[in-house]
């Protein structure tokens, strides 16, 4: 399993490119920071489900997001440079001693660790820690390299990384049923300003700017799940079309790592993801 920016951009963008089939408009979007609910697939950011045609390109009312900031703790900070040493050194043993006994895995249908199971196993499982091509400890070394994180609402004292931005759910929900979209064909720049090309080469000229807003990915029936693509197909606020560089847009559901505290210090408490 992959997780956490560095990860989910390219896996995202493949998710988008080849969806041909998205979801039907959806009332709101389970960010985050909130537990996700019940349900199995097509649920809200849940994969698609049925045959459904893509909605026309047309205008909409941008919403706009305000980026997360780095988490206020020093406390923190010194246990993500922790977690990266331990990471970068592949040391099972150190990372067994930050993970918490009773660790959680929140998927669409609720918490999926094995209670039997150590809170080590649980997150080597998680994130796939044993991947012959080291893709798990990558995920932690990427995770231990974001600054963000947002308190879990159900969970007190727990804080989940990265965090996502935030922007008026109300509003989001009224553009999804002004464009006829699910909330899984949008995502947000993670820059002030990205580029927007009249076409995918990335030499193409520069035809408008977006930031600051959630934007819409098309998706391409014609891509290549083998090979991630380098720009994805959007829809600006004035209802045409560009393409923007792949790794400049980020997806608004996303995996995390939560942390917690106890009399020890900093533990590794849980994982978020969408399966």
């Amino acid at each position: 399993m992959r997780g956490y920016r560095s990860v989910l951009i390219v896996s995202a963008a493949v998710a988008l490119a080849v969806c041909v089939t998205p979801l039907a408009a959806q009332s709101q979007l389970p960010r985050p920071s909130q537990l996700p609910p019940a349900g199995g697939p097509g649920g809200p950011g849940g994969p698609p489900q049925g045959q459904t045609q893509v909605a026309p390109a047309k205008p909409y009312k941008p919403v706009s997001i305000t980026m997360p900031h780095a988490a206020a703790d020093p406390s923190l900070d010194a246990f993500r440079k922790q977690l990266s040493d331990i990471a970068s050194r592949k040391d099972r043993a150190a990372l067994t001693a930050i993970v918490a006994p009773h660790f959680f895995v929140m998927g669409e249908r609720g918490d999926k660790a094995d209670k039997k199971k150590s809170g080590f196993d649980n997150l080597a499982a998680a994130i796939d820690l044993d991947a012959t091509d080291g893709s798990g400890w990558d995920t932690l070394t990427a995770a231990a390299k974001d600054s963000t994180a947002e308190p879990l609402q159900q969970r007190q004292g727990v804080m989940c990384s990265p965090a996502t931005p935030s922007f008026d759910d109300k509003a989001f929900e009224q553009l999804l049923k002004a464009t006829q979209t699910d909330a899984f064909e949008w995502g947000y720049p993670n820059a002030p300003q990205v580029d927007v090309r009249g076409s995918a080469a990335p030499n193409a000229p520069v035809v408008e700017k977006v930031g600051g807003i959630l934007i819409r990915i098309l998706p391409e029936s014609n891509a290549n799940a083998q090979s991630p693509p380098t720009s994805l197909r959007i829809v600006t606020p004035a209802g045409k079309t560009g393409y923007v560089a792949a790794e400049s847009v980020l997806p608004l559901a996303t995996d995390q790592l939560c942390y917690g505290k106890d009399g020890s210090g900093w533990k590794i408490t849980g994982y978020i993801s969408g399966d």
